[in-house]
Formats: structure tokens, sequence, C-alpha cells
């Protein structure tokens, strides 16, 4: 069976405590726990912290051993003193039928010591939030190659143009989505800085969007020429970054079957259609069925590569 790795931003429940209502003193929990207009503090020692999940179709499971199960259980909505909504996911792991432990997952910034009225609890809408946040995506002014060598802004772009991809040729776009996140946590983009990878202009992208590299010498020593990396394992402080504040729009480009095409003159992927991602899908694009997933020919797991060196290494690779 098919899995695709994906790596979240997020709090430990315990961090974030009721200081008024119902549960108070007590952290924050699972829907069939909680009681509406509680107020919940983040604790000011709170670090967002990774966790890394494997994506399958029998939904959620931690990456690392022994590979528990994670279900996501609800989308809370938070309401700051000054009127402001946030929205949280809630993430159960589960090990032996017992619960080892809860997640959130803020789809916008928390800021530690404010206080937080819940406000609202959705139980259905956690799937299709969790596919919008994990869907690996391009941001607003990048630069797509189009089939006849043309580059195009993706804001620009419509269903049906015709984009060069690596392998297939010309294929027609089927869908573009979007999305405007807050950049921070899981949402802040990553900076490719012109000429880090032999680019002519910044790409800027979602942290899990992976982007393909020909080696001509196997600099990072995975033993293949072709490989395929999260744009995560690039940032190194200096050439890449991960860019944090304020707002950043997201496109997603899918077509029938998952495949390189270039941004910015970078080979990456285009959206891969899989169990997790279909859910924020409308359903003309949702009923597509990818069954290539790239990431099984070419993908380098997280513990092979030299993160600190890896763009420079790369850099020197493609281009010898």
């Amino acid at each position: 069976m098919s899995m695709h790795q994906l790596t979240i931003d997020v709090f430990d429940a315990a961090a974030f405590v009721a200081t008024a209502g119902v549960t108070v003193g007590e952290p924050m929990s699972f829907a069939d726990e909680l009681v509406m207009d509680d107020v919940y503090q983040l604790s000011d020692r709170a670090v967002l912290h990774p966790l890394a999940l494997n994506s399958g179709a029998d939904g959620l499971q931690r990456a690392d051993p022994p590979h528990h199960d994670v279900h996501l259980d609800c989308c809370l909505t938070l309401m700051g003193k000054d009127g402001g909504t946030h929205d949280v996911l809630i993430l159960v792991e589960v090990a032996a039928g017992t619960v080892a432990a809860i997640y959130l997952l803020p789809l916008g910034e928390l800021i530690p010591n404010l206080e937080y009225r819940l406000v609202g609890i959705a139980r259905h809408a956690a799937t299709r939030r969790f596919a919008e946040a994990a869907s690996g995506s391009f941001a607003r002014g990048t630069h797509i190659t189009m089939a006849d060598g043309a580059q195009r802004t993706i804001e620009t772009l419509r269903n049906g143009d015709l984009v060069l991809t690596r392998d297939a040729g010309k294929r027609p776009i089927r869908w573009i989505g979007q999305a405007t996140l807050r950049a921070t946590g899981s949402f802040a983009p990553v900076v490719i800085s012109k000429g880090a990878l032999n680019n002519e202009n910044d790409l800027v992208l979602r942290p899990d969007h992976r982007l393909f590299v020909y080696q001509r010498a196997d600099e990072i020593g995975v033993g293949r020429s072709e490989v395929l990396l999260k744009a995560r394992h690039l940032v190194n402080g200096e050439t890449v970054v991960r860019r944090r504040g304020g707002f950043v729009d997201y496109f997603q480009l899918i077509f029938d079957e998952h495949f390189i095409i270039y941004a910015e003159g970078i080979a990456a992927e285009s959206h891969l259609v899989d169990p997790q991602t279909r859910a924020a899908l409308p359903a003309e694009a949702g009923m597509l069925n990818h069954r290539h997933d790239l990431s099984r020919a070419y993908e380098v797991k997280d513990h092979l590569l030299p993160t600190a060196d890896a763009a420079r290494l790369l850099r020197k690779a493609s281009a010898s």
C-alpha cells in the first residue's frame, strides 16, 4: 500500500488549558469532552513541534515507530477578546484502543497568555480542513512553464491550459485550487532564493511541497541520481529560509496524473490526489485517482538528507 508522508506543526494539548468555565484547569481535549464558551490560554512555554505522519487509504499514522494511528477528531473555532476567530484542528493519537496523545494543529497564530473562548465545534469539518492544510502548494506569483515554453504566473492559469511536464509532454490542467492562509507554523512558506537551485527567481512554496532534482553526481549520497525531496529539508537559514508573518495565497495544480512540472525553472511535483487530500477537492477533481505516486520511485526519506547542506549539495550535483 502506498503511503505519503507529511509533516505538520502542532502543540501538545496539555499546553492549552481552560482558565474559565466548566472545565477550568483541564487541558484541551477531543470534542466529546469540550464545553462551549469555556476559555483557554496557551502556556508561554508552549512550543510548536513537528509531527510526521504517514497518510494512506487507512488514514493517518505516526511516521515513527510504533506507528500509532492518529485520528482527526474535530475543527474548533476560538474567539479572541478582540472578536477575531481562530480555527484549530484536534488530532488524537491512539495506542491499543486508548488515547496516547492529543495535539492542536492551529490554522493561524495562537499567542501565549491570551484568552480564547470556544465558540464552535465542527466534527465533520476536520477532514476537509486537514486536507487543505496537507496540500502541497505554490505561492501567488510563481512562474509555471507552459507547453509552448512561456512563463506564466500561477494565478493567471485556467483549467485546460497546457503545461509542460517532465515525462509526459504537454498536459492540460484539470483543476486549480486556492487557499489564503496565515503564514505561521505549518503554513509559513519556504523561500528558495534566486540561484539556490539554479533558479532565476525566488520560488515560494509550502514546506512539504516536493522538488525533483536530477543529480549528475550523487552529492547527497542516496544511491540514485533522480530524487524527490521536500522544500523544508532544504532550509539552511541563508539561501533557503522560512518566511513567517502575514498571509500567503497558495495554489494547487491538478492534472489527470501526478506529474513533474516546472516552477521558476525548478522541477517540482503537481498536486497529488490521494485519500487524504481528496477531501479538500470539489467533486469533479475528487473523482481523479492518481495511480502513479512519484514518491514510490524518487522520494528521499527524511533521515537520509544532510539538511543543513542539502541545498548547496543539490545545486552542485545538478550543475556538475
